[in-house]
């Protein structure tokens, strides 16, 4: 066969990831929080984006209150199910459930109206002003104490807040103070405050007394030395370089360092496996001593740097979904307004610029703006929907877990929602991460509700494993002292209930829940005793 270079026409079909596509799949996986970020650094890029207005932020006309729909406050409701249309407020949900979807436009994929007529049109947002979810979340996360809610979700005045923040006293400064207020010489003061640089949030040292001499040009000694007198600042037990130095240091605060006290503290390991018979000989103490000694030591701080400052800021967790039940006994499913982006297109400075233009590179760069700016209205809005469409099928395959508890939690995989809502299982995988849902019973991620199946012994519909855990959890804390649930126990009796499930799925499982073995559960109740 000879080896030549030749031209051969072939046809074949292959998926393209255009930047905009790549992008669109990126925006399904966001958080709420993250999407705001995201649309505040296009919205700075972008000269034809705008961050949309509030209802709140400014009077609304009637004409434009009737263009946004239910932005005055109305629900838009399915009512014959028309399956040629795709507003996902049509979805049926199990046993009398409904979707509603608060939003202030038509969410219709049929619609043709173009999103640069008018800067009040093109608006992606989704507003309600009566009976809002963000209202149903406040109430139902006890939210309301915090203060006066204003739209933002901030309390009522800023400077409030602001000083909060700025208020907050960190541990670090903390202890400076208290420097501030020991005698020491200028050489014990620089070490005195590179120890404190090196004190992490729970108040040890990262850093051991040789790194420090080494690094400061100095001997252990004056180090230790130094050290000891930061050991005294409050609270009691910061600058230790372990948990046995952190307890030492509050017990000596409190004048009960002796030696039976030492000899505890040596065998800590022997406190965490609760062996108080082997304890009584290591203290040379009787029971009743070695009873009030570890409860003196469970009494401790291990970690008393926490007390002071916050530390790095907690971020709370927002809902992306809100599921109540109205009282018809309907289920509805409702997007948290509150955090999601508004977005609209300036077709009027567009226009203005497109006129004042004068060459095409100048008319190429804004018209690619524009084509940005529209794709971002139409990816944000397809987003909303995708994410609604799951939450709602979420909701018709696990609507027992809502009207039961934890009980009624059925075996589901991202397959069967994907095959329900004719999308790809990488799509609801995406829409299910880092999105939480809110309901009466609690704020869980979506992939909660995602659990594998544990066959019955009966032959009857298979049980969650989520739901076994639950009830492992609910026989081990209704045991008593005198009779503890071993895990062959604890197996026959969920066989008896008709869960066939293995003893080293029930060790698994009680291990990964933190639950001691028997033996140990046995010797911690005995110590209450």
């Amino acid at each position: 066969m000879a080896l030549a270079p030749r031209l051969d026409l072939r046809q074949s079909q292959q998926l393209v990831m255009t930047p905009q596509l790549q992008q669109a799949i990126k925006l399904l996986q966001l958080s709420n929080i993250e999407l705001q970020e995201f649309v505040l650094q296009e919205i700075e890029s972008n000269p034809l984006l705008d961050e949309g207005q509030r209802d709140d932020e400014g009077p609304v006309s009637d004409s434009e209150r009737d263009e946004k729909g239910s932005g005055d406050g109305t629900e838009e409701r399915s009512s014959d199910g028309d399956p040629d249309d795709d507003g996902l407020g049509d979805i049926p949900l199990a046993e009398g459930a409904d979707t509603r979807l608060e939003s202030g436009e038509d969410f219709s994929e049929t619609s043709e109206a173009p999103l640069d007529t008018n800067l009040s049109d093109d608006v992606y947002h989704h507003d309600s002003t009566a009976d809002t979810p963000a209202d149903y979340g406040r109430e139902q996360l006890g939210l309301n104490g915090l203060g006066e809610i204003r739209g933002g979700g901030g309390f009522a005045d800023d400077s409030e807040l602001e000083g909060r923040v700025t208020g907050a006293q960190t541990l670090r400064d903390h202890l400076t103070e208290q420097l501030k207020l020991v005698a020491l010489d200028p050489a014990a003061l620089l070490i005195a405050s590179y120890l404190i640089d090196v004190v992490d949030d729970a108040g040890y040292l990262t850093e051991s007394v040789p790194e420090i001499a080494e690094r400061l040009g100095t001997t252990e000694q004056e180090v230790g030395a130094v050290l000891d007198v930061c050991q005294g600042m409050e609270p009691a037990g910061l600058f230790a370089r372990d948990l046995k130095e952190c307890l030492a240091i509050q017990l000596r605060e409190r004048d009960r360092l002796d030696p039976c006290m030492q000899a505890l503290l040596d065998n800590l390991d022997v406190v965490a496996r609760q062996d108080l018979a082997s304890l009584r000989r290591l203290c040379h103490v009787d029971a009743e001593d070695i009873h009030d000694m570890v409860h003196e030591i469970r009494a401790l701080n291990p970690k008393p740097g926490l007390a002071i400052g916050d530390g790095d800021p907690i971020q709370p967790v927002v809902p992306d979904v809100f599921v109540r039940r109205t009282p018809e006994g309907i289920w509805t499913v409702e997007l948290n307004s509150e955090t999601l982006p508004k977005v609209l297109v300036n077709s009027q400075y567009y226009a203005e610029l497109n006129s004042l233009a004068g060459d095409k590179k100048d008319k190429a760069y804004l018209s690619e703006c524009l084509s940005n700016a529209n794709w971002l209205v139409r990816a944000l809005d397809q987003r909303a929907r995708t994410i609604l469409k799951v939450a709602s099928e979420l909701i018709r395959q696990q609507t027992a877990f809502f009207e039961s508890g934890v009980q009624g939690l059925k075996p589901l995989n991202l397959k069967a929602i994907a095959e329900a809502i004719e999308m790809h299982e990488s799509t609801v995988s995406r829409v299910t991460a880092n999105k939480y849902l809110a309901s009466e019973r609690g704020v869980f991620e979506m992939k909660y509700f995602f659990t594998s199946a544990i066959a019955s012994s009966d032959g009857d519909v298979a049980h969650s494993a989520e739901a076994v855990r639950h009830r492992i959890r609910d026989l081990i804390d209704a045991e008593s002292p005198s009779q503890i649930l071993s895990d062959d126990k604890i197996v026959e009796m969920l066989n008896d209930k008709g869960i066939d499930i293995a003893r080293r799925t029930v060790a698994k499982y009680r291990e990964a829940m933190r639950i001691p073995s028997s033996v140990q559960r046995r010797r911690q109740k005995n110590m209450k005793l």
